[in-house]
């Protein structure tokens, strides 16, 4: 459950940094923001991989390039789904949705695959 809440602050993060890069994206609160990142997870974790999987074919085409469309598309749905939460267009959400996925891997890289920071001491 640890894992689940550090997951959703870094999403939050991403989230909030997107907003402030992407003129596009716009948080009426804080409350919105978290409300976002929880449910970014649960898109990402139940509609995400079938429309990966209804896209390959033009995800191999376009050597993986089209996964960001399919990321923005998710952020999108995230919007339509929260009043709090407003993108202007297509473009907006395919960059914050490129800004929040890349504050999300540098944010996992840093907290490791279970949710715990690794420390490893090396004895000689």
């Amino acid at each position: 459950m640890t894992h689940f809440f550090l997951r959703a602050a870094i999403a939050s993060l991403g989230l909030w940094l997107a907003s402030t890069l992407v003129d596009g994206l716009r948080f009426e609160s804080g409350g919105w923001l978290i409300l976002a990142a929880v449910l970014l997870g649960l898109v990402n974790a139940v509609v995400r991989p079938l429309v990966v999987l209804l896209t390959l074919p033009l995800t191999v085409v376009t050597l993986g390039l089209f996964l960001l469309v399919v990321n923005g598309i998710m952020l999108a749905l995230v919007a339509g789904l929260l009043p709090g939460f407003s993108i202007d267009g297509f473009w907006d959400a395919v960059w914050g949705a490129l800004v929040t996925g890349v504050v999300s891997w540098i944010g996992s890289a840093l907290v490791g695959p279970r949710g715990n920071i690794e420390v490893t001491i090396h004895r000689e």
